[in-house]
């Protein structure tokens, strides 16, 4: 018996990572050999890119369907964060970041939602300039035009890398050429030296010989609970919530186990305009940076390292404690 499950993204924008298109493509798995209904999950995603492949892949790598979970899955408007599906009930899960939490905190109210598990624990933008250059340095930046992505996260990461770095982040002429698909297509028409972008748009840019990627934002930053998994904690305590997260415990051991080609091979259908072997070199640079640890909580550690570089823009009123922003996840 043949089973069919439909992946949909109903934003007509280009994605900074993928320069997604409006897609939906039907792919048939085979049913278990169990006769049960499907339950029904929804996702949504702040961003798009290879970098939540933690989250991807519980769609492609056939994890939720394993789990007698039916899914949908949805991008976010530009500009719009997903908390705001669960908000209105439109999305169950939801991908997003621990500083949501703090935006919400920092105007006097209390998250309705909880980030219950973690899908990256470092930064994931690149660096791509005009030249190969193995000897990049930060300070090359002071004088250059650099294309940033001006989200709230991106750009307090940007700040903070630049200040791990040892540059003057105002010596640096910033531009802002709008969402990632604009910034992509601007900088392919000759603006700016460098440019801020998650993969695998940059790996993109360097087969199609626009640029080279000259460092990764990661490393220099150190780890933190970059990105992760949010959701109503009454949903938390659903059946599905459960088998999402035994789900996504599997997916998390297959991003460390599997090769990056055959990853990507699964994932491609979700990424019509990144050459697959693009999109493999992507996933196989993030495995090799790290971020895709085998645990899913939220640590204790990435949750202060958050603290500290939000902190250091000025964007916290106080240090919240873990409870107010996180949950551990549910016990399967």
């Amino acid at each position: 018996m043949r089973l069919g499950l439909t992946w949909q993204s109903n934003n007509n924008r280009p994605i900074a990572a993928a320069i997604l298109a409006p897609l939906q493509a039907t792919i048939l798995f085979d049913q278990p050999s169990e006769h049960y209904s499907m339950s029904k999950i929804n996702i949504e995603f702040t961003l798009f890119s290879a970098f939540y492949s933690p989250l991807i892949s519980t769609m492609t790598g056939g994890f939720l369907k394993d789990e007698g979970l039916d899914f949908e899955y949805t991008v976010s408007a530009p500009g719009v964060t997903a908390i705001t599906a669960l908000d209105n009930g439109t999305a169950d899960v939801v991908q997003s970041t621990l500083s949501q939490g703090f935006n919400t905190l920092n105007k006097g109210g209390v998250p309705a939602c909880v980030h219950f598990a973690q899908i990256n624990e470092m930064d994931g933008f690149f660096l791509t300039g005009r030249d190969a250059d193995p000897a990049f340095s930060w300070d090359k930046l002071e004088g250059a035009e650099v294309l940033v992505h001006h989200g709230g996260q991106p750009m307090t990461m940007f700040k903070y890398a630049c200040y791990k770095g040892g540059v003057d982040i105002n010596k640096i002429k910033i531009i802002d050429a709008g969402n990632g698909g604009e910034m992509d297509k601007a900088y392919r028409a000759g603006t700016g030296q460098y440019i801020h972008q998650q993969g695998p748009a940059p790996q993109q840019l360097e087969a199609d010989g626009v640029g080279h990627v000259v460092t990764a934002l990661g490393p220099t930053i150190g780890p933190c609970g970059f990105s992760s998994l949010a959701a109503k904690p009454e949903w938390l305590e659903t059946d599905e919530a459960k088998a999402f997260t035994r789900a996504y415990i599997k997916t998390r051991n297959y991003m460390n186990d599997t090769p990056a080609a055959e990853i990507a091979r699964a994932e491609k259908p979700l990424f019509p305009n990144i050459d697959e072997a693009v999109l493999a070199d992507c996933i196989g640079t993030y495995q090799k940076m790290g971020v895709w640890t085998r645990h899913i909580d939220i640590t204790d550690a990435g949750y202060e390292a958050m603290l500290d570089i939000f902190e250091y823009d000025g964007m916290l009123k106080t240090r919240y404690a873990y409870d107010q922003v996180c949950a551990k996840p549910p016990i399967v």
